[in-house]
């Protein structure tokens, strides 16, 4: 029996390369990718993979979220100080939601690279 944790990070880790790689269509397919290694590395069944590769498309999604505040937040207060910084961060919750909302279907992706890694891994 692999470890579903383990099989969620790498799966994490592929989809972050894949998405930073190539932006964009990137992040789909480096989420397909990445819950297929998610399953396979889970080793539980089709259930068991099809979770970690959820797991991994969750954290992707969440991370370019958390991505996107910090980075308009330190952009909008390097070029317009305290108030900027604050702008920035209002702006970078706006993005950060609409790619949690985006981020969705890189979850739908993992979770079926996930399900199909479980079934080969089975």
């Amino acid at each position: 029996m692999g470890s579903l944790w383990l099989g969620a990070f790498v799966g994490f880790l592929i989809t972050l390369f894949l998405g930073w790689l190539f932006p964009g269509i990137g992040h789909l397919i480096g989420g397909f990718i990445g819950g297929l290694a998610a399953g396979i590395i889970a080793r539980g069944g089709m259930l068991i993979g099809a979770v970690a590769g959820f797991l991994a498309g969750i954290f992707g999604g969440i991370i370019i979220a958390i991505l996107a505040i910090l980075g308009l937040a330190v952009v909008g207060g390097v070029s317009g100080g305290i108030m900027g910084g604050l702008l920035g961060g209002l702006a970078g919750l706006a993005v950060g939601i609409v790619a949690i909302i985006l981020a969705i279907f890189g979850a739908i992706a993992s979770t079926i690279g996930g399900f199909i890694g479980g079934l080969l891994a089975r």
